[in-house]
């Protein structure tokens, strides 16, 4: 593993070391990327070079646009993420993918919570991903499924795999509660526009097995 920072992000590479390995991104909350990579690897997921980002200003920088706050004394989201994507697909990707052996077979995003939205939401912007993965991804968020079903992405994804606890909607909060019917409603039209998708409901709430969570769909997006 090799770490550089760029643009204040914290860049972690947890390479394949071998010829043409995927690379597959994951924005991160709290420096997981280790626990992530250690749980795909006891997973049996074929050699991948994980790339992961932390120190991020989560509510800005995974945030598409800017929304109120969705929890009692949260912080509002103020939208960085097309800043934010800039930054990864001009200056990170470029700097972690250098010393990789060959040329990545292809290149995927993944995350969790708000970076699931983010995943989503760069294939709308960028094509330089063609697999994407949103664990319990915030695809909630006020506007969002509208956005995605109005919009091309600039590159339709080969593959996308959606996961959620099933205890997260069960809230009464009005916002987050219609996550489950929206992360369906999304991976159904993804599934009628001819996407391999898949959609998993996994026990528990949303801080379940996040790294577990996340390396099931590493190894899903790893098998197609």
């Amino acid at each position: 593993m090799y770490e550089f920072t760029i643009g204040g992000k914290n860049v972690s590479v947890f390479p394949g070391n071998v010829p043409d390995a995927p690379v597959i991104y994951l924005n991160t909350y709290s420096n997981e990327g280790q626990q992530v990579f250690q749980a795909a690897q006891a997973a049996g997921c074929p050699l991948f070079t994980l790339v992961t980002i932390d120190n991020l200003d989560w509510n800005r920088d995974m945030a598409p646009w800017d929304s109120p706050a969705a929890l009692k004394n949260g912080e509002p989201f103020t939208g960085g993420a097309g800043n934010h994507l800039r930054l990864l697909v001009e200056e990170i990707l470029p700097r972690a993918e250098k010393d990789l052996i060959g040329t990545p077979a292809w290149r995927g995003i993944i995350g969790y919570s708000l970076a699931g939205l983010f995943a989503l939401y760069a294939i709308y912007r960028t094509d330089s991903f063609s697999r994407v993965g949103s664990i319990s991804g915030s695809l909630w968020f006020p506007g969002w499924k509208e956005y995605v079903l109005t919009h091309e992405p600039k590159r339709p994804p080969d593959c996308t795999y959606f996961s959620l606890g099933d205890r997260e909607s069960k809230t009464r909060n009005p916002i987050l509660r219609s996550v489950q019917q929206d992360t369906e409603e999304i991976y159904d039209f993804y599934r009628a526009i001819g996407v391999d998708a898949v959609f998993q409901l996994n026990p528990g709430n949303h801080d379940h097995h996040a790294a577990e969570r996340t390396a099931a769909g590493i190894a899903w997006l790893l098998s197609r």
